[in-house]
Formats: structure tokens, sequence, C-alpha cells
């Protein structure tokens, strides 16, 4: 038998959601209907024009060939042009965005691109997982920066990380705004941030997900507005959320051309890069349909509204976040001490209503949930119904 001791697989701690998601399973096999606000999913159809496009362009023969790594030249230019479009931020198409196959793919590849062994990287927390295990993967050490509502102590954490003699971090990943936390930020922070990492020669990966689902007149930042922030930082975002397009797996990493050309390199030896078909229908997403992007982010909010109204109704204090397809729930007091997993395993067995637990973001979350807006306002009221017979 040869050796099975595989020491990267093996530092990898089994997913949590596993266990929500395979008890929701043998439910749902028994017969039992589970509402599911686990997995952030988006549960509506992509926008028709962009799957018009898609069909238009798989029956040319000539794209079902390999396609480019790097991504086709007009979509790293239409991702040009919709940071100009909405953030008036210039970026050159040929050598500061790489197309990914979704953000989460070029997050884990950056990391194992740019971090060894010895290199420490300061990650959000709680955040979502490949941030954190991105940087396990590639063999370097995650220092946590626990950031649950107090922004000022965020910065605080990392100025106190930075300033110790030994381990100096060589870079910094965040997310506004923020899964699973539903945390935002203005331009403001960004600028503080920057000039901190520039001083200490960090670099910034900033996960801009969730930029476009935003709510009550906030707008979400992009980091690459600030002056200077091209010399330390990129920033990744993904149509997955934005255009309802999670399962074509597109995104784009742009800012620092260093940064931009490691990753590109590395998906070089990895990847040909997404389907060229999918690659085209995301440019007309990008050029032709802020319009649907919209619509998508109204439906959120009014999830948003159905499902805090309903929570504060029945005695779960919850604050309405303005920004992701999320909403971040304290753990009711009486339930604090069995802890998130247990406590959503409960909410699967005595409310038929599916969660995810904190501590899958991260130990800094064990005393919260993570509900995703995927579910309709019907049902929604009813998963009111059957929480309200628990607490």
């Amino acid at each position: 038998m040869p050796d099975q001791s595989f020491k990267k697989a093996s530092t990898l701690p089994p997913y949590i959601f596993g266990e929500i998601n395979s008890l929701k399973q043998k439910a749902r096999h028994a017969g039992e209907d589970i509402i599911d606000f686990g997995m952030g999913n988006p549960d509506r159809e992509t926008p028709k024009p962009i799957v018009e496009k898609l069909i238009e362009t798989v029956q040319n023969p000539a794209t079902h060939r390999y396609s480019q790594s790097i991504g086709l030249p007009k979509l790293r230019l239409a991702m040009s042009d919709w940071y100009l479009r909405k953030y008036n931020v210039s970026l050159d198409h040929e050598n500061e965005i790489v197309t990914c196959m979704g953000s989460k793919e070029g997050i884990a590849h950056l990391c194992m691109a740019t971090l060894s062994e010895g290199d420490n990287v300061l990650v959000q927390s709680p955040t979502y997982p490949v941030h954190t295990y991105g940087v396990v993967i590639a063999g370097a050490t995650v220092e946590p920066v626990t950031l649950i509502d107090d922004l000022e102590s965020f910065l605080d954490q990392i100025k106190e990380k930075i300033s110790r003699k030994k381990g100096k971090p060589k870079m910094l990943i965040i997310n506004f705004p923020s899964n699973p936390t539903t945390i935002t930020c203005n331009k403001a922070f960004f600028e503080e941030l920057v000039n901190i990492c520039k001083k200490n020669d960090i670099w910034i990966i900033h996960d801009l997900a969730y930029a476009d689902i935003a709510f009550d007149g906030y707008k979400a930042p992009s980091i690459l507005e600030i002056e200077g922030a091209k010399d330390i930082a990129v920033e990744f975002y993904t149509l997955s959320k934005s255009y309802n397009m999670p399962g074509w797996r597109v995104g784009f990493c742009s800012g620092n051309k260093h940064l931009v050309a490691a990753l590109t390199k590395i998906k070089s030896y990895l990847d040909y890069g997404t389907f060229t078909p999918i690659q085209v229908a995301a440019i007309k997403a990008l050029n032709e349909c802020d319009d649907e992007v919209s619509k998508i982010c109204n439906l959120y909010k009014e999830r948003r509204d159905e499902l805090c109204k309903g929570l504060n109704r029945i005695g779960w204090n919850i604050e309405s976040p303005n920004a992701t397809m999320f909403l971040w729930a304290k753990i009711p007091e009486k339930f604090q001490k069995i802890g998130s997993l247990e406590f959503s395993k409960l909410l699967i067995s005595e409310a038929k209503v599916a969660v995810s637990p904190g501590s899958g973001f991260g130990m800094d979350g064990d005393g919260y949930v993570r509900f995703s807006l995927i579910e309709n306002e019907y049902r929604i009221r009813q998963a009111i119904r059957g929480i309200k017979k628990v607490l």
C-alpha cells in the first residue's frame, strides 16, 4: 500500500457544513420539507439575455476548443469598463486583470502562487472558508483578525500584529461587504487600511463578491478607488451573485500587476480557462445587464425585509443588514451554551429550517448562525412559524 500520509489534505479539518447537509438530506429522504437558508446559492434563473448569448455562441463549433486561461481580451476589457463605469477606476485590461473560474478558485490559486511555508497572513474572522484555507493549502500561517462589528478594533489589531518584532505579516485578506457577518465599510476605512499596509509593505487581497447586493442607499466601495491602492492590492469580483450566475464560474482578479501576473502564471499551468461561450455570455452580462442586477438586488432586499421582520416579531432580535444576500444572527441567549453547530441541528430537527453554523466561518463566529436569502417570501413566513416553536 502506498504512503497515505497526505500532509496538505490532512491539514484541512472536516468541512463543518457537511454535517448540516447530511442531516438536511436525511430529513428530506424521510419526507420532511426542509426550508433551506444554508448555502449562499442563488435560487433564481440567470437573466434571459445572458442565457441567449450563451446559446448563440455555443452553436459556433469554433468556440468548443480550448480557451485562454487569462480570459478573453474582450471579457477583460468589459471588466475594465465595469470598474470605470461603477467606480471611476482605470485598469489596464492586459496587465491588471485576469479572469478566474469564480473568485473562490482565484483566491485559492493566488495564495498558492504567492505564499510559502513561513509566511504569515492576516485573515478577517469570521470569514468565507477559502480566505482561511487558501492560505493553509499554500502552506502559510493564518492569523485571524476578529471583526464582528467594530472596524476600529479591527484596524488596531492589525497594527498590533504588524508591530511585533518577529513574524511580520506578508498579506492581509479581507471581504467587504462581508460574508458571513454582512458588515460593511466606507472609503475612509479603506484609505486608512491602505495607508497602514503601504507603510509596512503588506499585500492586500480584497474579496468584493457582494459589490452589487447593497440596500437602503448604501454603495459598497472598491479598495481600488483609493489612491495608491494598486501598488499593494488586488480585488476579486464574481458574477455569481450579481447576475445569478453561480454555476457558470466567472470571476476576476484586478489591480496590482505583480499579483495579477503571479496568478496568471500559475493558472497557465492549471487550466485552459472558462468555456468560451460562458466568457462571451459574461461579456454580455457586464456590458448590457445593469438593469438585471438591480432587479436581483431588489429581490434580496424584499427577502431581507421579510426575514428580519418575521424574526424580530417572534422575539429573535436581528439588525437589518445593508448589504450581501445573508443575515448574520446572534444565537438567542438561552441557546448560546450549545454553540452554533448544535443550534443549527436543533433548527433542522425541530423547526425544519436549515442555516449555516457560524463556527463554519471560524471560531469567532460560533455564537451566530447565517441565513442565506435563497427562499421566497412564502417559504420565509413558513420558516418563521417553525422557528417560533423552537424559541
